[in-house]
């Protein structure tokens, strides 16, 4: 395993949204036998309302300090030793404090999935309140690869098959 992530043992998935980092970061903790967290669900919980409300209700400049917050908290548990893999919103890591705090804690692991299959995913769902407009959508999806590819390692997630994005990320040279 490398020192990074022996030194703090977190491990981020970033990407955009629906691209499964909940779904096959629940997986990957189960497989590690470490501790899992969705950052948005644990927002959602410690604001008593959902990501739509508070965009809805504060903006998505309040939302991003709250998760700047969020993910600073989670970092130092992680610090104490506490084995984490945490799956980040889909914005997380295109905002340039939280990418400078990942960079330094642990490793960060991009789910990079095809544009038409996150679309297909999302459909027209209201509770993601960054993708009601579909041009805005398709627009966002691309501005934010860049800030996708400084991730330490990229998994193509080409299979609705969460086990096989697992063992993509099992098989990453971290871990031999």
């Amino acid at each position: 395993m490398i020192l990074k992530l022996k030194r703090t043992p977190g491990i981020y998935l970033v990407g955009f949204m629906a691209s499964g980092k909940t779904t096959i970061g629940r997986l990957l903790a189960e497989r590690l036998g470490w501790q899992f967290v969705d950052l948005d669900e644990e927002i959602e919980a410690q604001q008593g309302a959902s990501i739509a409300a508070i965009f809805d209700k504060y903006g998505e400049y309040e939302f991003r300090r709250i998760e700047n917050e969020a993910i600073r908290a989670r970092v130092c548990l992680i610090e104490r030793g506490a084995p984490t893999v945490v799956a980040l919103g889909g914005g997380s890591f295109a905002q340039p404090a939280n990418l400078d705090l990942l960079e330094n804690n642990g490793v960060t692991i991009w789910l990079d999935c095809p544009f038409e299959t996150v679309r297909h995913r999302v459909g027209q769902t209201s509770h993601r309140p960054l993708a009601r407009d579909p041009q805005r959508f398709e627009e966002l999806y691309h501005s934010r690869r860049p800030a996708y590819a400084r991730a330490d390692y990229c998994i193509q997630v080409d299979s609705d098959d969460p086990s096989v994005a697992v063992e993509a990320v099992l098989n990453l040279p971290m871990f031999t």
